[in-house]
C-alpha cells in the first residue's frame, strides 16, 4: 500500500531556523503524532506539505505523488485544520458549506449536514458565537466532508477543555477506521497522542529525535534516578538532560544502556512529555 506520506531529506533554511534534512513516513491507514517543543520545526514542516512555503530542498510525497507536481489533485484529498478558524465570523454554519463546497469534486453536503448535527452545531449560528471547541468541530466537518484521505492536524486540541478534546478524539479514531485514511496530528498535549497516535515523530530543533510507532518510543528510553554516588562519568556522558541536585540525579537513557547500570539506580518508563522535557534539557546544557 502506498504511504500517506512520505518525506525524504527535507530542508528549510531561514534567517535564525533551518529545518535539517528531516525524512519521516507515515503509512496508509494510522495516526502519527508530530511532537517538539515551540520553534522545533513542526508548523514549518506542515507548511512545507502542504506546500504553503518553499523547500529548499528534499521531497514530499502525498499518497505517492509529488506535492508540488500533483498539488491540485493531492489537495482534493487532503483536509487540513489549524489552531484558529479561518471562516468569516458572520457566516452562519450553514454559509461555511456554500463558501467552500465548489473547492473539491467529491463534496458531500449529505455527510456535511451528518457531521453538523453529530457534532451539534446549529446551522443557524455565526461563525463568532461558536466555543472554541465548536469551532474545530466546524472545520473538522468541512475537512472531512470531501472524503479526504489525509487529514492534517496542527494543534487542534489546544485551548480546549477536556471534555471537547475526548469527543475530538473519538471522532479522529472513527475516522481512520477503514484503514484508507490517515492522520498527521501535531500537539503539545501529548497524553492525547498516547491515547491515539500509532507513531510518533519528535522534532528537536529542525532535526528528527526519533520516527518510529508509539510503542517504540517509549519502550528505546528510560527515565534513570540514583544518588551523587551513583552518578559514574561514563553514565554522565550517556544520559539526555541530566539533572542534578544534593540527593541525587535523573536523566533519560537509551534502554540499550540499562543493563549498564547499577543495582541501587531505578529505572521507569518514560512519558512522552518527559521525553520531550529531557531533550529539551540535554539541548541547553550543550548552548
Amino acid at each position: 500500500m502506498i504511504n500517506a506520506i512520505e518525506i525524504k531529506e527535507l530542508s528549510k533554511d531561514y534567517k535564525d531556523f533551518s529545518l535539517s534534512n528531516i525524512s519521516f513516513t507515515l503509512p496508509t491507514g494510522y495516526i502519527m503524532g508530530f511532537v517538539g517543543q515551540n520553534g522545533a520545526g513542526k508548523t514549518t514542516t506542515i507548511r512545507l506539505i502542504l506546500n504553503m512555503i518553499s523547500r529548499n530542498s528534499g521531497s514530499i510525497k502525498i499518497f505517492g505523488m509529488d506535492n508540488i507536481l500533483e498539488e491540485i489533485k493531492i489537495k482534493q484529498d487532503i483536509g487540513a485544520v489549524f489552531d484558529d478558524i479561518f471562516f468569516v465570523d458572520t457566516w452562519k454554519v450553514s454559509d461555511v458549506e456554500k463558501a467552500v463546497k465548489s473547492f473539491y469534486d467529491n463534496w458531500d453536503s449529505t455527510l456535511y449536514n451528518k457531521y453538523i448535527n453529530s457534532f451539534k452545531l446549529p446551522a443557524d449560528r455565526k461563525v463568532r458565537d461558536l466555543s472554541r471547541g465548536m469551532k474545530m468541530k466546524l472545520m473538522l466537518a468541512v475537512a472531512m466532508s470531501h472524503d479526504a484521505k489525509l487529514l492534517i492536524l496542527d494543534e487542534p486540541t489546544s485551548g480546549l477543555d477536556p471534555v471537547a478534546r475526548d469527543e475530538l478524539l473519538e471522532i479522529l479514531s472513527k475516522y481512520i477506521l477503514s484503514g484508507e485514511k490517515s492522520i498527521l496530528f501535531s500537539t503539545h498535549i501529548t497524553s492525547d497522542l498516547e491515547r491515539i497516535a500509532d507513531y510518533i515523530t519528535l522534532i528537536s530543533k529542525g532535526r528528527i529525535f526519533y520516527t518510529g510507532t508509539k510503542d517504540d518510543l517509549l519502550e528505546s528510553f528510560h527515565i534513570v534516578k540514583g544518588g551523587p554516588k551513583d552518578l559514574t562519568e561514563p553514565l554522565r556522558e550517556k544520559i539526555i538532560g541530566l539533572v542534578e541536585n544534593k540527593t541525587g540525579f535523573s536523566g533519560l537513557l537509551p534502554a540499550s544502556e540499562i543493563k549498564y547500570l547499577s543495582s541501587e539506580i531505578v529505572a521507569e518508563t518514560p512519558s512522552i512529555d518527559e521525553i520531550l522535557v529531557y531533550i529539551s534539557k540535554g539541548e541547553s546544557s550543550y548552548e
